[in-house]
């Protein structure tokens, strides 16, 4: 005779619970963070495994952050011993605490390189995109390097996770959609994922110019740049949508998200704030659904 239903179910609860119960595909690529505040550092293109890259490293690893979104860019091709040289002998400290989105410059080998890398570090696939949650924050993975446009499953995607209303959400990708960095400037070509977001975000983040950027909000939404993470410098021009940029120092940006709330930092390696502020955010009042790995 078998147990009793009221058995298998609380056997059924007991495992659900477990860390062992989910499988590979069925866990989040990067799990959520419940907790009142969570504190995020952001930075991009400083995985050369140089000199000023590790001081940028080292600056974030000092602080002992809950995250760590890495912007992309690995040097120079992102292969699979580019991962190893130049950006886990870095960053493999907070491997297990970063959330990556793919660079243009290791997209091409992404199969054998970021994707290999990410899954070993993680035991599961991949995703090209991908959402958790932080110190009441959406945050989002997105990608500049795959396909985005308005047509695309990304957008669809991305469209799905945001309807449940509110703002209070976080998106990052590699190339910025505006920039006055005098080597890129703005990607327009990531417009569509611009448009999901207005009226249900509040910060992007992007990497790609080698410099720190704070644009003023526009369609809600506070753009902030940073790419300043030790693989050389770019100049900026003025612009009037620019509220702060600086293209001398080497640094991240931190981030301490809680519900309604980001407050954040760029920080110059070294310690030194360079420009701060706040984003307030309107809360959803519905949750949305558990992510799930594409």
């Amino acid at each position: 005779m078998g147990p009793a239903p009221t058995l298998v179910v609380a056997l059924v609860a007991a495992l659900a619970l477990s860390p062992g119960w989910l499988s590979r595909t069925d866990a989040p690529f990067v799990p959520s963070d419940s907790r009142e505040q969570t504190v995020v550092w952001a930075v991009g293109d400083g995985a050369d495994g140089g000199r000023n890259a590790r001081r940028v490293a080292r600056l974030i690893r000092s602080s002992r952050p809950d995250r760590l979104l890495y912007l992309g860019d690995v040097y120079e091709r992102g292969t699979a011993t580019e991962f190893t040289n130049n950006f886990d002998s870095i960053y493999g400290r907070l491997a297990k605490r970063t959330a990556p989105t793919p660079g243009n410059h290791e997209w091409p080998l992404h199969a054998s390189g970021y994707d290999r890398y990410w899954e070993r570090k993680r035991g599961r696939r991949t995703p090209p995109y991908y959402s958790f949650e932080g110190g009441g924050w959406q945050i989002l993975s997105l990608n500049s390097e795959s396909d985005h446009g308005a047509g695309s499953k990304q957008v669809a995607w991305l469209r799905s996770k945001v309807r449940d209303g509110g703002t209070c959400r976080l998106a990052f990708w590699h190339r910025p959609r505006y920039s006055a960095g005098d080597v890129h400037g703005d990607q327009r070509d990531t417009r569509p994922l611009w448009d999901a977001l207005g009226g249900h975000a509040a910060i992007v983040l992007a990497g790609h110019e080698h410099d720190m950027q704070r644009f003023r909000p526009r369609d809600g939404i506070t753009e902030l740049v940073s790419g300043a993470g030790g693989h050389g410098l770019f100049s900026v021009h003025a612009r009037r949508d620019l509220a702060f940029a600086n293209a001398t120092r080497f640094g991240a940006l931190r981030l301490a998200l809680s519900p309604g709330l980001a407050r954040f930092r760029f920080v110059a390696v070294g310690g030194r704030t360079l420009d701060a502020g706040k984003v307030r955010c309107r809360e959803s009042r519905v949750a949305g659904p558990p992510e799930r790995v594409r």
